[in-house]
């Protein structure tokens, strides 16, 4: 049973079931699969949004299918995701640990966290481009506030993802290298685009998501790893 996911912003084409379930029968170790996802947009885009229209699911990457390699730290947007319905039970928690934006968190990614169980668990990811998606994006979400808000509840999220990545044994070893790594990257687009961050808004966001990721394991491990002991 194949189990596909839609959000109310989202329209599919036609064909998109027929589509899915093709592609499911072609790929017989494929434990989920995304779709290719276009964006309609209600007013113009600022300069240079391609850059981060990933933070919106818009994922337009060709006219071939392809695997999303586990090395490659790359994975689809769970809008037009479909999974097998025995895999995600088998291999994603009931509680995942991110759970979505709400009244009591702002951190996103919690589709990510249920896809890396799976890709953990040793199933393919594919991305198939002939399932095709658009995501219907309002004024409101191409403003300022808005984008810096999501750059910031992605990126203090990294850690949580980042740590899944990685063998137990791996974690504490890896976790400075990957801290002083961001770290590194932070200062040196700060001293490129300092100038810029108050009138280009997508130089404003790339800076916010890089901040929130240096953030993220001391974000998480005040408001959530310390009360869960």
């Amino acid at each position: 049973m194949l189990i596909g996911f839609l959000d109310d912003d989202t329209i599919p084409d036609l064909d998109w079931v027929e589509k899915a379930y093709n592609f499911a029968q072609e790929h017989s170790q494929a434990g989920a699969f995304g779709s290719q996802i276009h964006g309609v947009y209600e007013v113009e885009t600022p300069t240079n949004f391609n850059r981060i229209s990933g933070f919106f699911a818009i994922t337009e990457r060709g006219d071939n299918p392809h695997l999303y390699e586990p090395n490659l730290k790359m994975l689809p947007p769970s809008a037009g995701l479909v999974v097998r319905r025995q895999v995600w039970v088998e291999n994603v928690p009931e509680k995942t640990f991110l759970t979505g934006r709400s009244s009591q968190s702002i951190l996103n990614s919690e589709d990510l966290e249920a896809i890396m169980y799976i890709q953990n668990a040793g199933w393919e990811i594919w991305y198939n481009s002939e399932m095709h998606l658009y995501h219907q994006i309002p004024k409101q979400r191409l403003e300022r506030d808005y984008l810096l808000f999501l750059m910031r509840s992605t990126g203090l999220a990294r850690h949580h993802i980042r740590m899944l990545r990685l063998k137990p044994w791996q974690r504490p070893l890896l976790f400075p290298l990957g801290l002083a790594n961001d770290i590194r990257k932070t200062i040196a687009y700060y001293l490129k685009h300092r100038k810029e961050l108050k009138t280009d808004v997508v130089a404003a966001c790339e800076m916010e998501f890089l901040n929130s990721s240096v953030i993220s394991p001391f974000y998480l491990w005040k408001t959530s790893y310390l009360k869960k002991l």
